[in-house]
């Protein structure tokens, strides 16, 4: 089942005419906070694509702390779609695990969603994932807000969290966080940018003969829904 939700959400991804995979080039737009500066993980995604001969394009409007509806009332996030300048639209907020989190995570992602279909633009959501000293059953709770906010938008679903979840199931000592518990650390970031170039380009990930770096890349793919033989090795 999670590989056909996988295939299916692939699908509304890309552009028109690159419905077999081929995709070679898409303009992104980044709404979210620190989780999304911390490390530059649009531009993790960036180079990923470069370094297989695709582009992506990209402009981040983060600010720390912000929420969606944050993003919504600023409205810079706002104007940038109203440009209809992008094919996709990646967003995140925090973990909105808690019920009233996950209600207002719906909400706002929604109403993001609706403005930019009306641009001429893919939503598309990105998990996140707990503070550590909430321990990483908390993750759960994360990857399900957002699987069913994304479900309620229509919107692509991009789950770095997952990721991270699979990541820790192969090896439990990977240091996903930074220092502060809750920021990603430069391989946190990896593992969520595998996910967003994976999913955009419907591109292969496991490519590293590295093994912390080759496991990453295959909790990125099994997080996509993806086969993966012997994914701890």
């Amino acid at each position: 089942m999670r590989a056909l939700l996988a295939a299916a959400v692939v699908a509304l991804v890309l552009p028109a005419g690159a419905a077999d995979g081929a995709v070679r080039s898409l303009r992104v737009l980044f709404v979210g906070n620190s989780l999304t500066q911390t490390n530059d993980l649009p531009a993790v995604a960036a180079s990923l694509a470069r370094s297989s001969g695709r582009r992506l394009e990209y402009r981040t409007v983060a600010f720390g702390g912000y929420s969606l509806e944050d993003h919504w009332q600023q409205g810079e996030a706002r104007a940038a779609l109203a440009s209809g300048s992008w094919d996709v639209v990646v967003m995140q907020q925090g973990p909105s695990a808690l019920p009233e989190g996950q209600a207002h995570l719906r909400e706002w992602a929604g109403r993001f969603a609706e403005l930019a279909r009306a641009n001429g633009t893919q939503p598309a959501l990105l998990t996140v994932w707990a503070e550590s000293y909430r321990g990483r059953a908390a993750l759960g709770q994360v990857i399900s807000s957002y699987r069913q906010a994304a479900a309620a938008a229509h919107a692509v679903l991009l789950p770095g969290g997952t990721a991270w979840q699979e990541s820790w199931s192969c090896d439990a000592r990977i240091p996903l966080y930074g220092p502060d518990g809750f920021h990603p650390s430069r391989l946190g970031t990896y593992a969520a940018a595998l996910v967003v170039y994976g999913r955009l380009f419907k591109a292969p990930l496991v490519t590293s003969k590295i093994r912390r770096t080759r496991v990453l890349q295959k909790a990125a793919a099994l997080a996509l829904g993806r086969p993966v033989r012997r994914p701890c090795r």
